[in-house]
């Protein structure tokens, strides 16, 4: 075993990035508290809840990613949601649903898939509970003026 696995977080630089390389290839679930640098091969789930995932160039990732942030040079067939943003870089390739906060899509890259911008990281402010509800079902703004809408016109309402 690698005296590294036993290494406490605290002594792991702020900076550090852990990267699994071109020639690694693994299948199941990838979970952490650190960001990571991928460039071989994933099949299964990414997590890292509070962290960066980058896909790097080389990387061929089937699988759905939750982080903080994701950067895809490479190319991805999955999920992706990220609470802060995604970014897609030119060479990038993208085959799944978009779950973020703020998203970048270069010239030249490629995705496919729907894109969710999900509010509630960023506002949190009472108005936005309903986000999610279709615009024909949220409160409507009522008006305050003498006359509704709805009444008849009068003498007395001119």
């Amino acid at each position: 075993m690698s005296t590294d696995a036993l290494r406490p977080l605290s002594s792991t630089p702020s900076g550090s990035t852990a990267r699994l390389g071109a020639s690694l290839h693994i299948k199941g679930e990838i979970s952490g508290n650190e960001d990571l640098h991928i460039d071989g091969s994933v099949e299964g789930l990414v997590q890292l809840e509070d962290r960066k995932l980058t896909v790097g160039a080389s990387a061929k990732l089937t699988a759905d990613v939750v982080a903080r942030e994701v950067v895809v040079y490479g190319s991805v067939k999955g999920n992706l949601r990220a609470r802060d943003r995604i970014e897609i870089k030119k060479d990038g390739s993208v085959v799944g649903d978009l779950t973020t906060a703020r998203i970048m899509i270069e010239d030249g890259a490629y995705f496919k898939g729907s894109i969710e911008i999900d509010r509630t990281s960023s506002a949190s402010s009472s108005h936005d509970n309903d986000i999610d509800k279709p615009a024909y079902t949220r409160a409507a703004t009522v008006s305050t003026s003498a006359t509704p809408a709805h009444a008849p016109v009068t003498k007395s309402s001119i």
